[in-house]
């Protein structure tokens, strides 16, 4: 029998670890001294422990231990933590391939304001209206008469929260004249149509998004940036790009402080994870 110093060091562990796996019911040790309360350990816990430390080491919790030790799925368990590390190393080399960009040096100075992150756009009913516009200057004009002629004819309409007001660009690229546009706008539920705007439910879509600070002319670089950091981390392109208009002429004068957000519907590339998982 050994005491509980001498099995923690017999056994490379903490006597904090030891008392903690007594308190959790798993491993308690084979005798307590009822006067003394002292813990000893048997050598035939060594096994037990080792078996222990292993499955702690590849990253199981005490609980799913605790089902192995009372026979409950230890394959199940060990396949759920093997796709748990496979989707850690995944975003890893992802995460690795996102550094890399930044430290390359391939950023020119022109583009070094801006960050590129993957999220979920959630799930929204939108009204939208199909439309070809001369330029980014006829923004102002046109784009608020679509928004007052949806509001005269649903007065009991509002916008989501947050907002989401954006453009997708049907021709695919960026153009500075005879843009073919979708503008949408997220609301709280359908409504009446009119003069070719149409209520739809836009499915949820994983974007890579870029913030651009500035006036819209200086668009080109931020598209410029956002689609090279797609294509050098590993996403494919699967829907036309959208601009989310966060702050613009209606609250900022300042043409410097408009905020617009660049959105592109991607995936991730599966052989450029497969060709990590081969290197």
């Amino acid at each position: 029998m050994f005491r509980i110093g001498e099995f923690s060091k017999l056994c490379k562990t903490t006597i904090k670890t030891l008392r903690y796996y007594d308190e959790v019911g798993l491993l308690k040790p084979e005798y307590i001294d009822d006067e003394t309360k002292y813990r000893f350990y048997a050598a035939k816990q060594i096994l037990k422990l080792h078996h222990i430390q292993a499955l702690r080491q590849i990253g199981l919790s005490i609980s799913e231990i605790k089902l192995i030790q009372d026979g409950q799925g230890m394959e199940e368990i060990l396949q759920n933590r093997k796709r748990e590390i496979e989707r850690e190393l995944t975003e890893g080399r992802e995460q690795i391939s996102r550094i890399e960009f930044m430290l390359s040096g391939r950023e020119e100075e022109s583009m070094r304001q801006y960050q590129g992150i993957v999220k979920e756009i959630p799930e929204c009913i939108v009204y939208s209206k199909k439309l070809t516009i001369p330029g980014y200057s006829s923004y102002f004009q046109i784009i608020p008469g679509i928004g007052a002629a949806v509001q005269k004819a649903n007065p009991d309409l509002k916008c989501a929260i947050p907002e989401y007001c954006f453009c997708i660009y049907l021709d695919g690229e960026y153009r500075e004249k005879d843009i073919n546009i979708e503008f949408c706008e997220a609301v709280n539920q359908f409504g009446k149509e009119i003069e070719g705007i149409v209520f739809k439910k836009m499915e949820a879509v994983v974007v890579a998004s870029v913030m651009h600070k500035g006036p819209y002319e200086k668009l080109p670089n931020a598209y410029a940036y956002l689609f090279k950091w797609v294509e050098e981390n590993g996403y494919i392109t699967t829907g036309n790009p959208r601009e989310s208009y966060i702050d613009g002429i209606w609250n900022a004068e300042d043409r410097n402080q408009w905020l617009t957000e660049l959105q592109i519907p991607v995936i991730r590339d599966v052989n450029k994870d497969k060709e990590g998982c081969l290197s």
